[in-house]
């Protein structure tokens, strides 16, 4: 599993928080989330630092388990897990239930499939720094209780070794690959996969320190587990640099089994041709609307410009300083929340939303705005939070490695949009507080579903906005369109890296450095993902239009997107299903 589908998958963990606790859940959804516990399990099992950050308790001071045998243990584990699964949906009758447990197995099907997917064709390796940030980030937050924090020490001391039992998790990692090295029909790491990952080691390992620092945890132990980290990761990625970047392959493109275990992974259950046609027409359209709302846009903001491409330059160099970002951002949330209670958009939480600027290292990790999530378990008032963030600083000051992508005036609306309300904020509270069940939330997961919303989110708002909004708003759909077409161009061999940039830079308008971390995306981070935005935005615009012919006047905008997110994260055809046999048979009625 990739390590933006691990992110996204933690946020849609995340959102299935505490609410539940302020009102109980129909039966059937405790007998459900009962079930979904036997997978959960195992889950933590191998992965606390998973656990922790979804506030499960008893992981907070463990560490990822990377011991000798871990393929064949947690294969088994989940075989067993399955098996417990089949037996209760035999037994089962409430048909609510055995959705669920059905969507359960198919998770665990799933998972078993990846491990022996990547186990056949893949050389292991691990981004040692990269884990071990996110696994103390997880506990060192403000939000995070107090009482947790001690925890990320001693999580420290495992991973470097100090604690009675642990093993130092570079060695861990280093011996995982030296096991397969002599396997030489497996394909090493992509090479610009393994150089991106050892340049962010030292931002890693600075954010921890920082952390410690900020939590009072560098004290004379916590000093001396950092020195310990520090001195491991760089002997680790010597290693890396010596044995793992000769074996590394010129060629990103995965098997083609793999790639299409991606993209079944995050939702597309079309052909990538069937995919990649359509959204190279809708690509076409959105440069046609761009460039009828340049002139718009231009005469608006004073812009001595007409081509579309030249106005987006324009209203980039309307850039926001740091002490500027979130007041900017606080005022178009407060003007979206006005427009979506007097247009009756959609239901939104009585709560605020919260949001900050992301910090070097969390920059490194994730490069653009995203949504921080809250412990969903356990969770005592921990809110979500829309991070905004300054872009990549860049490699040395290289001004041609910054962003100028999410800090100009008019990005701030479908931004807002798309990570915030009504997007991915807004439909994971959404979820807790109506009660959707783990199966729906957790384990029916896929980027189609969660993407497709924060798109359709964006598209509900766009009406509302001020022309460079709009147009801002089109520019990032001509992105999703993009992606659509050139990831599995790219992943089939039908483009050029260089020539997909080219694209993304002059076509789009993305910066150079936003362009590259897009190809990587595309090519070695999360290969396929990238797809299901807009894959995700065109199934839901379908299903609201089939929902409008079949209601007529009926048709309400505030209830049918209520009851979709209402649905937890079902795939398309799920969706569609519960459209068509609750929400229209509902509506329909005098």
């Amino acid at each position: 599993m990739s390590r933006r589908i691990v992110l996204a998958l933690a946020a849609v963990l995340a959102a299935t928080a505490s609410l539940h606790a302020q009102t109980a859940p129909p039966a059937w959804i405790a007998r459900s989330n009962a079930d979904s516990q036997i997978l959960l399990d195992q889950i933590a099992r191998f992965s606390p630092e998973f656990a922790s950050q979804v506030g499960v308790s008893g992981y907070d001071d463990k560490v990822a388990d990377l011991r000798p045998g871990v393929d064949q243990r947690s294969r088994a584990a989940l075989v067993a897990a399955k098996a417990k699964l089949q037996t209760l949906l035999a037994a089962e009758r409430d048909a609510n239930v055995r959705q669920d447990l059905q969507i359960l197995i198919k998770a665990t099907t799933g998972q078993i499939e990846g491990i022996d997917l990547n186990r056949k064709y893949l050389l292991p390796y691990t981004d040692v720094g990269e884990l071990v940030f996110g696994g103390e980030f997880s506990l060192l937050k403000d939000d995070v209780a107090a009482a947790r924090r001690p925890s990320a020490l001693k999580r420290l001391q495992c991973y470097v070794g100090k604690t009675p039992g642990c093993t130092p998790i570079a060695e861990l990692a280093k011996a995982q690959t030296v096991a397969r090295l002599g396997d030489k029909a497996l394909l090493g790491p992509y090479k610009g996969e393994v150089e991106q990952k050892l340049a962010n080691t030292s931002r890693y390992v600075e954010g921890i320190r920082q952390l410690f620092a900020k939590y009072k945890l560098d004290d004379a132990q916590g000093k001396a587990a950092l020195d310990a980290l520090d001195a491991q990761l760089q002997a680790y990625d010597g290693w890396v640099r010596r044995t793992v970047l000769p074996r590394a392959r010129a060629d990103f493109r995965l098997p083609e089994p793999l790639y299409a275990y991606n993209l079944r992974q995050v939702g597309i259950d079309i052909p990538p041709q069937q995919l990649m046609e359509q959204a190279q027409l809708e690509f076409v359209e959105l440069q046609g609307m761009m460039q009828v709302l340049a002139p718009v846009v231009a005469k608006a903001e004073g812009i001595d410009a007409t081509d579309y491409r030249d106005v987006l330059k324009a209203l980039k160099k309307q850039q926001l300083g740091r002490d500027q970002v979130e007041p900017w951002y606080h005022e178009v949330l407060g003007r979206i929340e006005d427009t979506i209670r007097r247009e009756r958009i959609v239901t939104l939480p009585q709560r605020k939303m919260q949001m900050r600027l992301a910090s070097d290292a969390e920059a490194a990790q994730v490069p653009a705005p995203h949504m921080d999530p809250p412990p969903f378990i356990n969770n005592h008032g921990e809110q979500g939070t829309f991070v905004l963030t300054m872009g990549n600083p860049g490699k040395n000051g290289d001004p041609t490695q910054a962003y100028d992508d999410f800090t100009y005036k008019a990005a701030a609306w479908t931004l807002t949009a798309h990570e915030g309300r009504p997007g991915h904020e807004l439909q994971f509270a959404a979820m807790v507080e109506r009660g959707v069940s783990l199966a729906r939330s957790l384990f029916a997961f896929n980027s189609v579903n969660v993407e497709g919303w924060a798109l359709y989110a964006e598209s509900e708002m766009l009406p509302y906005e001020p022309p460079a909004g709009q147009f801002a708003a089109l520019q990032a759909r001509l992105q999703r369109a993009a992606r659509a077409y050139l990831d599995p161009m790219l992943n089939l061999g039908l483009i050029t890296p260089a020539r997909a940039k080219q694209i993304l830079m002059h076509e789009v308008g993305l910066s150079d450095a936003l362009a590259t971390q897009e190809i990587n995306r595309y090519t070695y981070d999360s290969p396929g993902q990238a797809t299901a935005y807009f894959y995700g935005y065109l199934r839901l615009q379908q299903l609201r239009l089939q929902t409008e012919l079949a209601l007529g006047p009926k048709f309400d905008r505030l209830a049918f997107n209520d009851f979709v997110i209402g649905q937890g994260l079902l795939p398309p055809e799920q969706l569609a299903e519960a459209v068509r046999t609750q929400f229209i048979p509902a509506r329909q009625k005098p």
